[in-house]
């Protein structure tokens, strides 16, 4: 699998110690990990919250992950931003039993943690944890066993729900301040990471118009 992971402005400090937690828990179970910062509040590209639901949606879309790692200050922020785009079904986790749970029952694509809220001593053993157990065995397994079967069922309702109320992604994204979508895609290293991984598509296409393809 790959994990992307996304840091929003006001918690950019933390993103080399949210790297190591994810690195040591989710390559051991195989998966990549790509950083697509900030990676430091000093950071030319400055992403705010409600970018971070523009850039997941878009690596997502354009395959170039399989799953976000995000998060800010409570988690909340991120996570609404997330879930207002189509493709993305994006769980608050804030501890290893979220992370499972969200995973086993909810099968989704995407995480918001809170990066400041209840970080302190230890914090990077419950990152480390969480993402064990978020990235440790295959999801949408059900919890408990009894009722996987009816929770599988329900996930598969869900997800028609979405694809019914939601417009496709590139209608979405032409619709915003086109300042706003520029901005989420351009930290430092986003074209190196996205045109190495992504596929070719409406959203790819899309993404070429804002950046360019340039030399990576």
């Amino acid at each position: 699998m790959r994990i992307a992971l996304i840091n929003e402005n006001s918690q950019a400090g933390k993103n080399q110690i949210v790297e190591a937690a994810l690195k040591k828990a989710a390559v051991p179970f195989g998966h990549i990990v790509f950083n697509y910062g900030m990676y430091s509040p000093e950071d030319e590209a400055q992403l705010n919250y409600i970018q971070v639901g523009v850039l997941a949606s878009i690596l997502l879309a354009a395959k170039a992950a399989d799953f976000i790692v995000t998060g800010c200050g409570t988690g909340e922020g991120a996570m609404l931003a997330c879930n207002s785009f189509p493709g993305l079904l994006c769980g608050h986790v804030t501890n290893p039993c979220d992370a499972y749970l969200f995973a086993q029952v909810n099968d989704g694509n995407c995480v918001s943690l809170p990066f400041a809220q209840g970080f302190g001593w230890g914090a990077e053993l419950n990152l480390q944890y969480t993402f064990e157990k978020l990235f440790g065995t295959s999801g949408g397994q059900g919890y408990p066993q009894e009722r996987a079967g009816i929770e599988q069922q329900n996930k598969k309702i869900l997800d028609r729900v979405r694809a019914n109320n939601f417009k496709d992604l590139a209608t979405c994204l032409q619709g915003l301040d086109q300042g706003l979508v520029k901005g989420a895609v351009a930290g430092k290293r986003f074209r190196e990471l996205f045109f190495e991984s992504c596929t070719d598509g409406p959203i790819t296409d899309y993404v070429m118009t804002l950046v360019g393809r340039g030399s990576i």
